[in-house]
């Protein structure tokens, strides 16, 4: 479906008349890496408008894409048993993250990684998290990809869809009560929820959008559009223009993005950020992306999407590559130590890439966790069925100590 495009940064409230057909697509950067405003203009509404700030942006971008190129095989090779990649939405994550502070609240799916990573993440947590080690903040109970910091106020992934939609109303609720009693701007929050348009089917989604509207919570709910919910396209999800039209219906402010493009995605939510904690209530994003990998290693796209239609998006719609193509129009030699703009991607990829190998390497070596993390963290005080589990369990596995390598799960 071809979106009209806007470079006009405007939310649509409640009270404002819809656009008529399709809800239009909000767009600062071209394919080709041409803006489409003056650049004088883009550092009022962007924040990553400047050399240091771009050039980390890209890198990060360039990291994640390394990070899921390196675990995807690990797992191919059996060394981890399960991945998602978010190929082509890098943008979206590092867009939005470097819009947001470290007191707004993170609710994501599973394919946000790079939001996590923006804040502050290490690769080496990621790989541990993966590896499920003894240094995994999870200690081992969770499936690769489900990553979570209480450091980086990112709540822990659960695999069920939509689960973090109403919980993101909690969160929200919670901060509108905090943020009535602080004084200073800056130490306001909200609840941001990420989630895919297969989520958006669900009946949380609904139950969420209801909730945030009618007790005006500052949350963002932040679709992300990537065509696909596993096997099932946008074509059989919906007939309605995407996800962001359903928001006059609950009574929330909206806008859809381009969501390949990075400084549109951070513009975006500069400003649902800004209208959220300012009103007191809720935003819906709609990001329009293209999931360029299988939904997982448990999938093969290829069975139900054509490979030409993979390699077009690769191609002409890859989110690093538009920004490559900025990189070199802007010119911005003196911030990648007098390189050209070929040379200096091919560094960073490297550089990128042995990092992640590195964080690999030293994960898998890594013991698991003890056995008797099992039993904690759950309760603050272990209660009695619980101190009873861990003693069979422990005196089982004394008496089989044969079957039990010292370390393992």
């Amino acid at each position: 479906m071809t979106l009209p495009i806007t470079s006009k940064l405007k939310l649509t409230l409640p009270n404002d008349e819809t656009p008529s057909g399709s809800w239009p697509l909000f767009r600062l950067m071209d394919e080709d890496g041409h803006l489409r405003i003056q650049d004088n203009v883009i550092p009022n509404i962007v924040n990553l408008y400047d050399t240091k700030s771009a050039l980390h942006a890209h890198r990060l971008m360039i990291r994640l894409t390394q990070m899921d190129d390196i675990f995807l095989n690990a797992q191919r090779q059996g060394r981890i048993s399960f991945y998602m990649s978010c190929r082509g939405e890098e943008a979206i994550h590092i867009g939005a993250a470097a819009a947001l502070s470290l007191k707004d609240v993170i609710l994501a799916q599973y394919r946000e990684a790079g939001v996590l990573m923006y804040r502050g993440f290490t690769l080496d947590q990621f790989a541990d998290q993966c590896f499920s080690n003894k240094n995994d903040l999870g200690r081992g109970r969770q499936m690769p990809v489900h990553y979570g910091s209480r450091a980086l106020n990112f709540h822990t992934i659960s695999s069920p869809l939509g689960t973090q939609l109403p919980q993101a109303v909690g969160v929200g609720y919670r901060l509108k009560m905090e943020n009535e009693r602080q004084e200073q701007e800056s130490k306001k929050g909200c609840a941001v929820a990420f989630f895919g348009d297969g989520s958006a089917s669900t009946g949380d989604f609904h139950t969420a959008c209801n909730f945030a509207a009618t007790l005006e919570v500052p949350s963002i709910f932040f679709c992300r559009n990537n065509g696909f919910a596993i096997s099932t396209s946008v074509e059989e999800q919906y007939r309605g223009d995407g996800i962001v039209s359903r928001a006059p219906g609950y009574g929330m402010a909206a806008i859809r993005v381009d969501g390949n493009d990075l400084f549109a995605v951070n513009a975006v939510m500069k400003v649902a950020r800004r209208y959220a904690i300012e009103h007191s209530k809720p935003v819906m994003v709609e990001a329009m992306t293209y999931r360029q990998s299988h939904h997982s290693t448990s999938d093969d796209s290829t069975r139900y999407r054509d490979v030409k239609e993979i390699n077009r998006w690769a191609s002409d719609g890859d989110p690093v590559n538009r920004f490559n193509n900025f990189l070199d129009n802007a010119k911005w030699q003196g911030g990648m130590d007098g390189e050209n703009v070929e040379l200096y991607i091919k560094r960073v990829r490297d550089e990128e890439r042995f990092a992640v190998l590195r964080a690999m390497e030293q994960a898998e070596k890594k013991q698991d966790p003890d056995l008797s993390t099992m039993f904690e963290d759950v309760y603050h005080e272990k209660p009695h069925h619980l101190k009873r589990q861990e003693k069979e369990l422990l005196e089982h596995v004394k008496r089989n100590k044969e079957y039990y390598a010292a370390g393992s799960h």
